[in-house]
């Protein structure tokens, strides 16, 4: 094992701790806001506030990752987003927190951590050799599932005995653990500044042109960002939809069943890889995803809903993998931190569009309809999955996203 792929580890293990601490927040602010408010909506709006400012910043945050050394952007961030988490806690200290308070509280500390993805992701094309780079992406996708996996099922348990400020001190002792652990990564690796003496907008542009210069590349990020909308409408609905007939730690519970199958497929790409049809995997893997989406919201049955759960999330990582060898391997290094910037921004603004406007469509469906928001947000589920499968199938057959892959 190379020097730079034990870097790499070390930098990994941090942004694994820091994604679980990210996730016990997220679950028990989640639970907190539905019992507060009782309305997806609510739910909605703060993973909006938390979302936005990542998506907005994403792009002068790429640009800054090409001027500036990498690592210590990724220390800035991760430390003070941990501003945020604080301030929520001190209002639950002395006082009941509002859903307002969460909203800005969750604001400041997304601002922050824009500044983490593109220095990070930057930051492994620094470390490895091409050859690593899908083996390194399946390790990633791994340590994002620890969130969904890890977080629920502690936090739930959690939940349980103490309230929601424990989980809060977690989260931002990992920002202390992560900030470490990239001090760590970051001595004697020298940090490229091939842009340092160009304008901003200059960067801006080169950013841009990375990706333009691709034919393939614009329409792969346009039907990533379709997905990434409906993909967004079960990440938003799927914990009012259970939390409206069970309780937390059984919501807990039923996520970690769901994202271990995110962690076997994550395991099998750490060790494995990918080598070929990268393409006909996005699509087919992304069909599987939207179809698993449909059983999910079909009926209040956990057993149907864990099985379902888990298929989605087993899916993902080989559609995130094969989406990031696409891209990887179609951009030159040097222009890596300032391309993430626009590619984030365009594939998650789908994010935006499902966090806007999900929770609204299930609270409209249930009281024009008379029926639990829990079960109107089953419907929106399954439409969207209905929408992604669709539109998934036909990804393998745009002849300019299949030539990305001619090219790598």
């Amino acid at each position: 094992m190379s020097l730079n792929f034990k870097k790499f580890l070390l930098l990994w293990s941090g942004e694994l701790i820091s994604s679980i601490g990210g996730g016990l927040t997220s679950f028990g602010l989640g639970v907190y806001v539905f019992a507060k408010t009782g309305s997806a909506a609510s739910m909605a709006l703060v993973s909006l506030l938390a979302f936005l400012p990542t998506l907005v910043l994403s792009i002068p945050a790429g640009v800054l990752a090409d001027r500036y050394d990498r690592r210590l952007l990724m220390m800035i961030g991760d430390g003070l987003s941990g501003l945020g988490i604080l301030y929520i806690l001190l209002c639950m200290i002395f006082k009941e927190a509002s859903v307002l308070d969460i909203c800005f509280g969750v604001l400041i500390s997304s601002v922050f951590s824009s500044l983490l993805e593109p220095s990070y992701r930057a930051t492994i094309t620094d470390l490895l050799s091409e050859e690593e780079y899908s083996q390194a992406s399946g390790m990633v996708s791994l340590a994002g599932s620890a969130r969904y996996l890890v977080s629920p099922l502690l936090a739930g348990l959690l939940l349980s005995i103490t309230d929601i400020k424990v989980l809060l001190i977690i989260d931002i002792c990992t920002f202390i653990l992560t900030v470490i652990s990239t001090s760590v990564v970051k001595r004697g690796m020298v940090s490229k500044k091939g842009v340092e003496t160009e304008s901003l907008s200059a960067s801006f542009k080169e950013g841009w042109m990375a990706i333009c210069e691709k034919k393939g590349m614009l329409p792969l990020l346009f039907v990533a960002s379709l997905i990434t909308t409906f993909m967004g409408f079960m990440q938003i609905l799927s914990e009012p939809m259970i939390l409206d007939f069970a309780s937390s730690s059984v919501l807990g519970i039923t996520e970690t069943i769901c994202a271990s199958g995110m962690l076997v497929s994550s395991v099998y790409l750490g060790m494995k890889g990918l080598k070929n049809h990268f393409v006909k995997t996005l699509s087919f893997s992304l069909v599987l995803v939207g179809m698993s989406m449909i059983l999910f919201g079909f009926k209040e049955n956990l057993i149907l809903i864990g099985l379902s759960g888990f298929a989605f999330f087993l899916c993902l990582p080989f559609a995130n993998n094969s989406l990031d060898y696409l891209v990887r391997t179609n951009i030159e290094a040097s222009k890596q931190g300032r391309a993430w910037g626009f590619i984030g921004f365009i594939t998650q603004i789908g994010y935006v569009v499902a966090y806007g406007c999900s929770g609204l469509i299930a609270d409209s469906i249930a009281n024009l309809a008379n029926i639990g928001v829990g079960r109107a947000s089953g419907m929106v589920i399954m439409v969207a999955g209905l929408l992604l499968a669709v539109i998934s199938w036909f990804v393998g057959y745009i002849p300019s996203i299949r030539a990305l892959e001619k090219r790598a």
